[in-house]
């Protein structure tokens, strides 16, 4: 297949799962901006409970990736992991409209992540399996576009259904629907001999992992500790005067920017290198992390930095994942996969609990700052890391 063909055409898996993230994001977007609002107005939580609750939630998701990218190499069934993830999380998102406290929404929170971490690096696995590595980053982001419109969607439903009065418990019960369509896509467009790497997995060890893995792996870790958890911008956004009504807009209009973002940025990094987009990236996060410290933003202002701040974090998606695609040999794959989630989400925890503490007695223009001063940590240790000859990707 010639390099425009590839362009031009992605495999039967891939859009079937791209699909499958469109409906399945459509269903989680209708409930992640409304979320902090749901556990500080109407359950009566604080910014630390917030951090709690999505810490919890990510690091969850962390430890199970790993097992389960590890059960994908070893032939247990990718198509059968992405399914039970779906399903765990579509049963678990609904239920948090009827929860009664704070603890409620936790345990929910921690179900609908073990799902997350049931179907996350099989399905990476899947993506990077079914495409030769120089359209990594074309897969990868198409992947993460369609994720995003769906993000562009669910938002968009529970504007309209806020708006035609329903409240926040509603919202949530309401997003059964499109977590109902998941599963019948997966069901019928995910092919059952979808791309796999190999049943005998050989053993993972560190040291023995090309560089430009390794140096993503530890970059990982410690930008994960300084991800400032998207809940967080919607109490900023709530201070700066926007209205409840419209943090499900605003938030549609971010993911929208992420759609507009996502795709490009791996088409980039399969002509230009993995490393440079995502050192740009990374900048571009720190950037707008130290002008939310410095900004009384309000009005139009606050719209615009929210929106930026959500493109920022799309740059990095296709790239990172398109890196390990490169790196990885093919029966480690989604061990590789699962091992880059769980150290983001490992340290997620940590992170989020300090940067909400620190937003609870210091303000938010100290967690913001704190948060970029981490990230620039990061990428000063990928840099330091990682030799320049290993900048590019080799193909």
């Amino acid at each position: 297949m010639t390099g425009g063909a590839i362009r031009q055409a992605l495999p039967r898996t891939v859009v079937a799962l791209g699909l499958v993230s469109l409906a399945n994001d459509a269903a989680s977007e209708m409930i992640t901006p409304l979320l902090p609002l749901f556990l500080t107005a109407t359950l009566g939580a604080g910014p630390a409970i917030v951090g709690l609750v999505e810490g919890v939630a990510e690091a969850t998701a962390s430890i199970l990736k790993v097992v389960s990218g590890r059960l994908a190499d070893r032939g247990f069934g990718a198509k059968r992991l992405v399914l039970a993830g779906y399903a765990a999380s579509g049963l678990a998102r609904p239920a948090i409209g009827l929860a009664l406290g704070w603890t409620w929404v936790l345990g929910l929170r921690f179900a609908d992540r073990i799902g997350k971490g049931l179907r996350t690096a099989p399905r990476d696995a899947m993506i990077a399996a079914a495409v030769p590595r120089t359209a990594l980053g074309h897969a990868f982001g198409f992947h993460r576009a369609m994720d995003h419109a769906g993000a562009v969607l669910g938002p968009l439903a529970a504007f309209a259904l806020l708006s035609a009065g329903a409240d926040l418990g509603q919202v949530f019960l309401w997003s059964v629907l499109p977590g109902a369509a998941v599963l019948a896509i997966i069901a019928v467009g995910v092919p059952a001999d979808a791309p796999v790497a190999p049943v005998a997995a050989p053993r993972l060890e560190f040291r023995a992992l090309d560089r430009r893995l390794q140096a993503l792996l530890l970059a990982a870790g410690i930008l994960a500790f300084a991800s400032l958890p998207e809940a967080f911008l919607v109490l900023w956004a709530t201070s700066a005067g926007v209205g409840m009504v419209w943090i499900p807009l605003l938030w549609a209009l971010a993911s929208a920017a992420k759609m507009a973002v996502a795709w490009p940025s791996g088409r980039l990094s399969d002509r230009a290198g993995r490393v440079p987009v995502l050192l740009g990236g990374w900048g571009l996060r720190i950037g707008l992390l130290v002008t939310l410290a410095w900004t009384s933003a309000s009005g139009p202002w606050a719209w615009a930095l929210f929106v930026a701040y959500g493109a920022a974090l799309a740059v990095n998606e296709a790239p990172e994942r398109s890196l390990i695609g490169d790196a990885a040999p093919a029966a480690l794959r989604g061990t590789a996969f699962g091992l880059f989630h769980f150290l983001s989400g490992l340290f997620a925890l940590p992170g989020a609990l300090l940067l909400g503490v620190i937003w609870q007695e210091r303000g938010a223009s100290a967690a913001f700052l704190t948060a970029a001063a981490v990230t620039a940590v990061g990428a000063v240790a990928m840099v330091a890391f990682l030799p320049r000859n290993l900048w590019r990707s080799q193909r």
